[in-house]
């Protein structure tokens, strides 16, 4: 009789164990799941908030990527040219290339116009390097090209920037060779291929 009732005992003692438990693992694994409710509302939060980072970060990036370059647009002529954001509020200078003829006794013979690109940091005081741009005919690049008429003193031709169907674009030779302020910037620039030409109809 001792031993069975010592076996039922301990039965129920191993029972109400087994109770207490289950009860108090019911009662850790609840908060932990208010809590890990908690993280995931926070780590929501932040996912947003990273989110939201990032695509202020991509508009940011478009807008500054925007930013990075302005274009010079010349309808007339039939070309563009890439500028970079320090460039904003440059202005326009034109002029004109004379052409001596080789064989007619140092007279002009042709002429066209430069249309120069002018920093926005030029002042009369401190003058800035110019991106000058020589327009020729077509017409006109190909006679220079068989040595009938030259420009300027410098026994070196313009330098060929693009062309369309009527016009070629050129840099004149040794265009910076008063090495004013800037001209590093502009070989920076004429680095990138900048010019690019539209046909005209």
């Amino acid at each position: 009789m001792n031993l069975a009732l010592k076996k039922s005992i301990l039965k129920w003692v191993l029972v109400t164990i087994i109770l207490i438990l289950i009860m108090g693992c019911s009662r850790i694994s609840s908060p932990t799941s208010v809590n890990q409710n908690q993280i995931n509302t926070n780590t929501s939060g932040q996912q947003n908030t990273t989110s939201n980072h990032s695509s202020s970060s991509s508009s940011a990036s478009t807008s500054s990527d925007a930013s990075k370059s302005i274009v010079y647009k010349n309808t007339k002529y039939g070309f563009s040219f890439k500028l970079p954001a320090s460039w904003r509020g440059y202005s326009i200078v034109t002029s004109q290339w004379e052409g001596i003829a080789n064989d007619n006794g140092g007279t002009v013979d042709e002429t066209g116009p430069i249309i120069s690109i002018r920093d926005p940091k030029w002042t009369k005081n401190t003058p800035r390097q110019d991106i000058p741009i020589m327009v020729f005919t077509v017409n006109q690049w190909n006679s220079l090209k068989r040595g009938e008429f030259h420009i300027g003193a410098a026994p070196v031709d313009p330098t060929e920037l693009g062309q369309n169907n009527y016009y070629v674009f050129a840099l004149p030779a040794r265009y910076n060779y008063a090495f004013l302020p800037g001209y590093e910037d502009v070989e920076k620039i004429l680095a990138e291929n900048p010019l690019q030409t539209t046909q005209l109809k």
